[in-house]
């Protein structure tokens, strides 16, 4: 009714001659957009950036798997319809924040943006948030290159599936990040040596207001993960243990590490072990050094490691 849309002999197209700010995402031209997606231009389109918001089931498309009733004939929805038609149903519009690819810009978001405002007269979405590629070599990582990893893949390596995410939280969503093996392997021991540290933290109590700010500061800075690690890393290494477990917990509820169940709950040091400790630590009282290294040198072949601290000795795994 509003002239947006045309019909032809295979679909109902989106006249974005009709649309003034068409394109506005990518911040282009309308002739140096995209002009089509997955499917060559055709003839029936009045202008090459033109898009379907219904495909008729004839030529190509006659034997179609999905295909409904419609008043312009049978078919089924164009490929950015369907989004729109789900984010209108379950969110409303403008809904807050609309993530996607690098690559959805050009074409699938920008027609996304076309249907919905030019339909509804509102914005899609109040904010857009558009992730690199996630690379393995020279280019990204894609099912139809054959260079993805499959979390089956990641499993018979028996890595800790949270090493994924931790890995994520190392690079800007802007920038690309580089999938190696070796790379997920430092991210996972990146993450168990933080697991290790939660463990034996006393129960949380209050939090840090200063450091929390100065995270939330680096969240807030268009999601700067990597230095928000950064920040939960320097209250790690901090010596006060009053503030930390509260700190790092609320910071936890950002980066999904699963840290709560952890804080407070040290794995039980073996009989063995707890006596060496305790001989080491007589040792020092003695300062029989020469003895005391020699304890630490057995813990430590038991697969464990003393950390010296204000309240006395602590025994961890050794990670």
């Amino acid at each position: 009714d509003k002239g947006f849309a045309y019909d032809t002999e295979d679909a109902v197209y989106f006249d974005t001659s009709k649309l003034k700010d068409y394109g506005k995402l990518t911040r282009q031209a309308r002739e140096e957009l995209e002009p089509g997606a997955r499917v060559k231009v055709t003839k029936t389109k009045r202008n090459p950036t033109d898009f379907a918001l219904w495909k008729k089931t004839v030529g190509k498309h006659k034997n179609h798997i999905m295909h409904w009733p419609s008043p312009w004939a049978e078919g089924f929805p164009g490929w950015h319809i369907e989004c729109s038609a789900m984010s209108r149903k379950y969110l409303g519009q403008p809904f807050d924040i609309h993530c996607g690819g690098i690559d959805h810009v050009p074409v699938h978001h920008t027609n996304e943006i076309a249907q919905s405002e030019a339909a509804y007269d509102t914005p899609l979405a109040n904010y857009w948030i558009h992730g690199e590629f996630l690379t393995v070599g020279e280019g990204k990582m894609a099912k139809s290159a054959g260079t993805f990893i499959t979390v089956a893949d990641v499993e018979k390596k028996e890595i800790d599936p949270l090493a994924y995410r931790y890995l994520n939280l190392t690079a800007n969503y802007r920038s690309k990040l580089n999938f190696t093996w070796d790379s997920l392997k430092a991210a996972e021991n990146a993450l168990h040596t933080l697991q290790n540290e939660v463990r034996y933290w006393p129960k949380p109590k209050k939090a840090d207001k200063a450091a929390l700010d100065k995270f939330n500061e680096a969240i807030n800075d268009d999601m700067d993960m990597p230095k928000a690690l950064a920040q939960l890393w320097m209250i790690v290494k901090e010596r006060n243990n009053e503030t930390k477990s509260a700190t790092v917990l609320e910071m936890d509820k950002v980066f999904g590490l699963g840290l709560k169940k952890l804080v407070a709950h040290p794995p039980r040091i073996p009989l063995k072990v707890k006596k060496l400790v305790d001989g080491r630590e007589q040792a020092r009282k003695d300062k029989d050094w020469p003895k005391a290294d020699e304890i630490r040198s057995k813990i430590d072949e038991l697969g464990y490691v003393v950390e010296d601290t204000p309240q006395g000795p602590i025994a961890k795994l050794k990670i």
